[in-house]
């Protein structure tokens, strides 16, 4: 009746049921000031069943900066173990539990933390941007929201019921196959993924028929913002990416469920081939990410320099050269598997080629700078931060191009920290600056300029320190997602974990720039244009009017989906059926409504 669950699903170990309880009691906590407050109807009308894109923006960014503070815990938990395991003292987390720690972090970072900061700004914008009144197709919009809510509520229900995979975030089999993790850990990654892809993949479309076909009559290709290029080349790689994503998931899962054999080496099968394909997805994916990045500073750098962009050409054909080359280096993930001299030269090429655009960037950044009247207010701090953290990973990321260098550095912490150097101080810096530039249009007051300040500089402080170590560590010979340290390791280690102090002291900054920005926001008010931007969005009135359509069924679709997803994974197969037909039903009575706009 129950498939897998039983009662023996719900019993952890000391911290594991700590984390379990801390779930419980912010859901308790959450629901308990909603009901105090009787803001339940408002919450419903006014947000949840919106299809206006700024609300569902604004959604998007709330859920990343949950799941920030969730990824965030991982990372203490991870550093605090490495700095205190030594000699005798074996840490607080058991081999297991690190595992499952390092694998929830990656996931989160990327799916559940960058993806929908990325979409909240994209949603909150482009529009705005090109003078649409909404996307192309709203209620798409809405259930793509709520198919990635699905997605990171599963990965917080691991904490309650069962366990989350330890397998580290891209579940190379054989480890994530059944023999090695009979449990439904991987599962749970699975279906989360799966189901928060899906999602992904009817964004990428949305945006794409949103910012093709949506334009102001006078607005050429060649006179779009370059946010909006950025983006229209990420969804492109959303489009040709995810169904990778999707496929691969979905041959794991066989393996798992009906006992098939892609990724095992019985009867045929390679776990190389899983690898190859993963990474297919994978790389472009850093890409996705990077490209509206880039496409903010873009925005912020004429701003504050108070210029026009240098090169705006330039950038266009760089940010082309970049969609069409990312999906030729991904082989560099895997140098040591043994394809041969010819494979590895040629995807080393590729890899160094492709630091030809993103130099572009750089330079036509700088050059917008040159003689310009510069103005350091918190976004252009975040640009320079980025600037020098972003320039360092491209540094080497090119020295982790050459294959040779690559078979001493693979699998080591100079990895995770080059990793670390694009994703935090390119991606993660990134969408910081985009979201202390359009806060004030989006909501009509500014935010605290003084803790923005504070926030910033515990941020760039605690990342040197929390992954330059990492850096000396990987040329050390240390490799990645030990839990047990060699003694001649850990100084290092404990300057890294003093680094993610520094950075958790920069998150607090950065509440306490919210609230204090919201208690003060009569005595801060924005204006429609605070920083003289020159794009169609700084036309509009601060905040700008909302769209008041409403559908309740991108929640049902939602729910439907996150029934289907625990389903799946506890192998409950009637509870699977009904959340199925119960998408497809819904998704079949709206096709027979008419909605002039969705």
């Amino acid at each position: 009746m129950l498939g897998k669950l039983d009662l023996s699903a719900f019993i952890h170990g000391p911290i594991e049921t700590v984390a379990q309880l801390s779930v419980v009691f912010g859901v308790v906590v959450v629901v308990g000031l909603l009901s105090y407050y009787k803001a339940w109807g408002w919450l419903w009308r006014e947000y949840l069943t919106s299809l206006d894109a700024k609300k569902i923006g604004i959604m998007y960014i709330a859920l990343s900066f949950v799941m920030l503070a969730r990824g965030a815990v991982d990372a203490f938990m991870m550093r605090t173990q490495q700095a205190i395991e030594v000699g005798a003292n074996s840490g607080f987390l058991s081999p297991d539990h690190y595992a499952q720690v390092f694998t929830a972090h990656g996931v989160i970072m990327i799916f559940f933390v960058a993806m929908p900061f990325m979409f909240g700004l994209i949603n909150l914008i482009v529009p705005l941007q090109i003078g649409a009144k909404d996307v192309a197709y709203p209620f798409l919009n809405s259930m793509s929201f709520w198919l990635t809510v699905v997605g990171a509520v599963l990965i917080n229900l691991s904490l309650v019921v069962g366990e989350f995979a330890a397998t580290g975030w891209l579940a190379y089999p054989p480890l994530s196959e059944l023999q090695f993790s009979p449990g439904v850990g991987v599962d749970y990654y699975i279906w989360a993924l799966q189901i928060a892809g899906v999602g992904t993949l009817i964004s990428g479309i949305n945006f794409l028929v949103t910012i093709t076909t949506m334009r102001l009559k006078d607005m050429s290709w060649m006179k779009m913002p370059i946010f909006v290029w950025t983006v229209f080349g990420a969804m492109i790689l959303v489009i040709f990416a995810f169904p990778i994503l999707t496929g691969t998931l979905g041959l794991l899962s066989l393996d798992r469920i009906a006992g098939f054999h892609f990724f095992t080496t019985d009867l045929g099968g390679s776990a190389m081939m899983y690898v190859n394909l993963i990474w297919a997805w994978g790389h472009p994916e850093v890409y996705i990410l990077i490209l509206p990045a880039f496409g903010i500073f873009s925005e912020i750098v004429p701003t504050f320099s108070q210029k026009r962009l240098f090169g705006y050409t330039s950038m266009v054909v760089a940010t082309l050269a970049i969609v069409f080359l990312s999906f030729i280096v991904w082989v560099h993930h895997f140098f040591t598997m043994g394809a041969g001299a010819d494979v590895n030269a040629f995807f080393g090429i590729m890899t160094m080629a492709i630091a030809i655009p993103t130099g572009v960037k750089v330079f036509n950044w700088l050059f917008t700078m040159f003689r310009g009247r510069i103005l350091f207010k918190t976004p252009m701090l975040w640009f320079m931060g980025f600037l020098t953290t972003f320039v360092l990973g491209g540094a080497t990321g090119v020295l982790l191009a050459v294959p040779g260098a690559d078979f001493q550095l693979h699998n080591s912490l100079f990895l995770v920290a080059h990793f670390h150097n694009m994703i935090i101080g390119g991606v993660l810096f990134g969408f910081f600056a985009g979201f202390v530039y359009w806060f004030p249009k989006i909501f009509g007051f500014m935010l605290n300029e003084r803790l923005g300040v504070y926030a910033f500089w515990c941020w760039i402080v605690g990342f040197v320190l929390a992954f330059i170590p990492l850096y000396i560590l990987g040329l050390m010979g240390m490799t990645r997602r030990l839990y047990e340290v060699s003694p001649q390791f850990h100084p290092l280690l404990v300057v890294a974990g003093v680094g993610a102090a520094v950075i958790a002291l920069g998150m607090f900054f950065q509440v306490l720039q919210l609230v204090v920005s919201i208690w003060q926001r009569k005595e801060n008010p924005a204006g429609d244009n605070p920083w003289n931007g020159t794009h169609l969005e700084w036309q509009t009135s601060s905040p700008p009017p909302f769209d008041p359509e409403r559908s309740n069924d991108g929640v049902m679709v939602g729910i439907l989906a996150g029934l289907f997803g625990f389903a799946m994974i506890w192998q409950i197969w009637w509870l699977a059926v009904i959340g199925l037909v119960g998408v497809l039903a819904v998704l079949i009575a709206r096709s027979f409504q008419h909605h002039e706009h969705s």
